[in-house]
């Protein structure tokens, strides 16, 4: 008689991967698990040769058998640096260490965590949904994105609009928020530069993918863009002005 055990076993199919998600959350507390040199290399070719980041996203594919980072060190490391990118504004343009606290706790846990789920949430059902290419037959393993590699795309893209927008930004706020022509051009370019290499990365970040089909479909924002920044700056509005009055109102040069 055969076993029971390898009947039962042939008839569930082949066993479901484990949830990748709660490991990954425990290693955040982890120093001495997460690659920080990669990580670094990882920030530095986004800003220069992103195509390169994702080339090496398909050996993580080959070896871990899943798309996603199980690594936190990036999400940890980029949330340093914003921190201390948040904590240069506030002592160069707030004027109580409470509000202080709360620029820095709101921009890090809205504008990052919260928005950024909210966008990997959406890219994740969109392509599962809609872009995946259909099973030429039976035997073909479905393939699906993964929550966590959505939100990956996210953090990547999200790095290099950081050093854009709060690190180049803050360098230049004295010139940025003041009137005039030069100010309200360099303002605007600054905005459409950096939104359209976020979703420029978005694009790369699914399109490596073999499973998915039409993913073109991540540059269309950048038309988008393209054809707002030249109407916003003739209407005179000044990007660097208006995020900086939302936080920062007090300070009359701004204003």
């Amino acid at each position: 008689m055969l076993p029971t055990a390898s009947t039962t076993k042939a008839r569930s199919g082949p066993q479901a991967r484990p949830n990748s998600f709660f490991p990954y959350l425990r290693r955040i507390v982890k120093w001495q698990q997460m690659d920080i040199e990669y990580t670094f290399w990882q920030m530095l070719n986004l800003c220069t040769s992103p195509k390169v980041v994702y080339q090496h996203t398909k050996y993580h594919k080959q070896t871990k058998n899943q798309w996603a980072r199980d690594d936190p060190a990036f999400v940890v490391i980029c949330s340093l640096l914003l921190s201390v990118s948040l904590i240069a504004y506030c002592a160069a343009y707030d004027h109580s260490a409470g509000h202080a606290v709360f620029v820095v706790i709101s921009t890090l846990f809205i504008h990052f965590f919260v928005i950024g789920a909210i966008l990997a949430t959406i890219c994740w059902f969109f392509t599962n949904n809609y872009l995946r290419e259909e099973a030429p037959n039976s035997y073909v393993v479905e393939q699906r994105v993964e929550w966590l590699y959505a939100f990956d795309v996210h953090c990547n893209s999200f790095f290099p609009m950081f050093v854009l927008l709060y690190v180049l930004h803050y360098f230049l706020s004295p010139l940025l928020v003041a009137h005039g022509f030069v100010p309200l051009l360099l303002s605007n370019a600054l905005f459409m530069v950096a939104v359209s290499y976020y979703h420029y990365l978005n694009y790369l970040g699914y399109d490596v993918l073999p499973f998915l089909e039409r993913t073109t479909l991540f540059l269309y924002p950048i038309g988008v863009v393209l054809v707002l920044s030249p109407i916003l700056f003739l209407s005179g509005f000044n990007p660097s002005r208006y995020f900086m009055n939302m936080y920062f109102s007090q300070r009359q040069y701004i204003s």
